[in-house]
């Protein structure tokens, strides 16, 4: 028996329903990274009025009681798949949930917004593909080789400023280091979520990882409320914890895994690349920032970039992936 209970089998008859599960991926991915932009602007917005641990903290914790009233029959049904895969899960969730945010709050302490996006975009997804070769034995076509170059062309066309000489004189802080690491556990992340365990379904997955993130962020959550200023509570940042515990948490880790099913790991991480392109226009609308010539010629670079990753010559078994 399939280790996929509702897997799509090569037959002629079912062409069509793969290629909907294709595009429904890409438009998943998409909306994820649409969201995720978010997250770098409230980084840098709001660093000022809370540290990184507690803006974590209350974020997950958020996610986590949103997500437990759908989660709490599909919970008691899998506990004891739960509790065979808890070494899986602590790994999951502390890569993915407590260590990736909390660098990328730590890194916006110290850097700009733009640069979260771009470091962060720029790095993961090679990461992300190198290790799905090495731990998944992901093929790595020539095709999606490609894409990921003209991907990466196209940020660092963005982070030269349209003079990719500038790139030498490139000189990173403390903040692009953070954010460097950050890259890496969601690396991380992205690899782990394609050994999830099908006997969890993926609401109870993101239940138990919301949950075990916050409680691994709670003793930081608590060195930092008795060691940094008091945090003030105000509209600003009701909304931006709103906005993450419910649209860039909940949302968000739904869809990138559902992406991540129908898509890869390695080709989903490409899709990443959109972040900084909504960022630089969130920038633009939220703070004022200017858009120029140099931020279309990025936006289109990476969008050619992705659709050649995403072309049909792709192997067509790579496509027969678990429908959840």
């Amino acid at each position: 028996m399939s280790q996929y209970p509702n897997i799509i089998y090569a037959k002629s008859s079912h062409l069509p329903l793969i290629n909907r599960n294709i595009y429904t991926g890409v438009l998943l991915a998409t909306l994820a990274g649409l969201i995720w932009s978010g997250n770098f602007i409230i980084a840098r917005g709001v660093y000022k009025q809370i540290g990184p641990a507690s803006l974590a903290f209350y974020r997950w914790i958020l996610a986590t009681v949103i997500i437990l009233p759908f989660a709490i029959k599909p919970f008691s049904r899998e506990w004891n798949s739960v509790r065979r895969s808890w070494h899986y899960l602590f790994w999951v969730s502390l890569a993915g949930i407590s260590l990736f945010n909390t660098f990328v709050y730590i890194a916006g302490h110290y850097t700009t917004a733009i640069n979260l996006a771009l470091i962060g975009t720029t790095s993961s997804p090679i990461m992300s593909i190198i290790m799905a070769r090495i731990f998944l034995k992901e093929r790595i076509g020539w095709m999606k080789l490609s894409g990921m170059f003209i991907c990466i062309a196209g940020i660092l066309f963005l982070l030269s400023k349209g003079n990719f000489k500038n790139l030498l004189t490139l000189k990173f802080s403390s903040g692009d280091v953070w954010m460097l690491m950050a890259a890496f556990c969601f690396a991380v992340y992205n690899i782990l979520v394609r050994k999830k365990p099908a006997s969890i379904s993926p609401v109870n997955f993101l239940f138990v990882i919301f949950f075990v993130g916050s409680v691994l962020l709670l003793p930081f959550f608590m060195w930092e409320h008795d060691h940094a200023p008091v945090v003030s509570l105000n509209s600003r940042l009701i909304g931006s914890i709103l906005y993450l515990g419910i649209g860039a948490s909940v949302i968000c880790f739904f869809i990138w895994n559902i992406s991540i099913s129908i898509l890869g790991a390695g080709r989903t991480a490409l899709f990443g690349n959109l972040i900084p392109i909504f960022s630089s226009l969130e920038a633009v609308i939220i703070l004022n920032e200017e858009f120029s010539w140099i931020h279309i010629v990025s936006m289109i670079t990476v969008f050619a970039g992705l659709l050649l990753a995403n072309l049909r010559s792709i192997k067509f078994r790579e496509q027969l992936k678990p429908v959840t």
